[in-house]
């Protein structure tokens, strides 16, 4: 009897990748279960499987004590002695028992408890075996569609592939073969859930080194890889040998590699990108197939770079509803401000404008009072640049300047920016110019 329960054993542990001890620690739970059952007794119950014999024998726990409190589970010295002289106080002592009477109470409990922890020793083993081939590529099977996710079958499970790990337009029937990549696995009570990914940037990873020789023995190394599932995806390759070109190596002969991959994806626009440790260089093949004129490192601690193009590249660069930017930003790992050659002039230009243009204090302008001083600032003129650029007429509609201080303002202001005679000289017809003025002074400029 007990080699045949070892063979059985033996036989379980190879079919479902049980460990034998897994089972034996079954069989004996499932025999202290039997015999609470049966004997219906408060004692401390144990059992121990005896792999040479096969039989498990059942026996109840006792402490061994000078004054008995609790029959269940204490013996008195005295009896104990009468056992084996050799007991002590504060001892244990096992007192077996009769397993024959269990009869088919305990067989139904063992198999009970024998199928309980073969399932969880699976799903253990299970959990185990996926949680370490996260990021690997799977075969999978579709079994059936639950609502938005898809059920697949990828060999010992089942595995889930979530509404937001799908690829868009990518169309799911029952019996389709796909490859997906594991990416998370999650404890359940049910056992072990086991979530994959047709969107991960790790899939298009895989595929390349499934596809590519010189991928899969590192001779040329994907950088970095990022995807918008279904529409479009960017790679950077960098060669570890010189007699390798990367891009090359990846496209193939006519296109033979990348054709692979990207039927295995239904279509899936990609494009294999050089890498470099230039960021401007990067750059320029990131945004490829645009055509960049110029890359300007615009904040380097938080990474943000500006990038100029001539104008008939600007949609290009930015890609349809400004994908090819989003990825190559993505890519890059720094943040990216596409404007176009015209606007970078316009830009500059004004730049030079603010550069070139003085803001000195109405306060260093000699002649000028305070309450003069004081009068402009509230019209909005804070800097003599801004005085030179009024007129006589504009000046003398502030309250409290006449016709004499307003030409006085302008005069001085003038010296100070002789630019801006020659503008107003450009601007100015010749009945803007009162050459005998006749009018009476309001007040006169005040000096300090």
């Amino acid at each position: 009897m007990g080699n045949v329960l070892n063979q059985n054993i033996e036989q379980i542990s190879r079919e479902k990748g049980i460990e034998p001890s897994v089972i034996h620690e079954a069989l004996e739970n499932a025999m202290v279960a039997a015999a609470k059952k049966f004997f219906k007794e408060e004692e401390d119950l144990q059992a121990r499987y005896d792999t040479e014999t096969g039989t498990i024998d059942v026996f109840a726990i006792k402490k061994i004590v000078e004054d008995v409190a609790d029959e269940n589970t204490e013996m008195s010295l005295a009896e104990a002695l009468e056992i084996d002289g050799s007991f002590e106080i504060d001892d244990y002592i096992e007192i077996p028992k009769p397993t024959t009477e269990l009869g088919r109470i305990a067989a139904q409990t063992a198999k009970q408890v024998i199928t309980q922890k073969v399932r969880e020793a699976e799903r253990e083993i299970i959990f185990a075996e996926y949680s370490a081939q996260i990021g690997q590529l799977v075969n999978a099977i579709v079994r059936r569609v639950e609502g938005r996710e898809i059920i697949l079958d990828i060999g010992r499970t089942e595995a889930i592939l979530p509404f937001s790990e799908q690829c868009r337009e990518e169309i799911y029937n029952m019996g389709d073969r796909i490859r997906a990549v594991i990416i998370k696995v999650h404890r359940l009570t049910r056992g072990p859930q086991i979530v994959v990914s047709r969107s991960d940037p790790s899939l298009l990873i895989r595929l390349f080194e499934m596809e590519i020789p010189e991928v899969y023995d590192a001779t040329v190394t994907i950088k970095n890889a990022v995807r918008e599932g279904g529409e479009r995806a960017k790679v950077s390759v960098a060669s570890n040998d010189d007699s390798v070109d990367p891009v090359g190596a990846c496209v193939g002969m006519k296109g033979s590699r990348i054709n692979a991959v990207i039927r295995e994806l239904r279509g899936e626009k990609i494009d294999i990108i050089q890498y470099s440790d230039d960021i401007t260089e990067y750059t320029v093949n990131a945004l490829n197939p645009a055509k960049i004129a110029r890359v300007l490192i615009s904040d380097p601690v938080n990474k943000v770079l500006e990038v100029v193009v001539p104008e008939d590249q600007l949609s290009l660069a930015i890609g349809k509803k400004g994908q090819n930017v989003r990825l190559g930003s993505k890519l890059l790992g720094w943040e990216i401000n596409i404007t176009s050659e015209a606007e970078k002039k316009i830009e500059i230009l004004d730049q030079i404008d603010q550069m070139a243009a003085p803001t000195s204090s109405l306060s260093t302008l000699e002649g000028v009072g305070a309450k003069t001083q004081s009068r402009l600032t509230e019209a909005g003129i804070e800097s003599i640049q801004e005085l030179s650029s009024k007129s006589v007429e504009e000046l003398t509609s502030i309250p409290g300047i006449g016709q004499k201080t307003a030409e006085k303002l302008v005069a001085l202001a003038q010296a100070e920016f002789p630019a801006a005679i020659e503008e107003k000289a450009e601007e100015a017809s010749p009945e803007d110019v009162d050459l005998n003025p006749t009018e009476p002074e309001s007040e006169e400029v005040e000096t300090e």
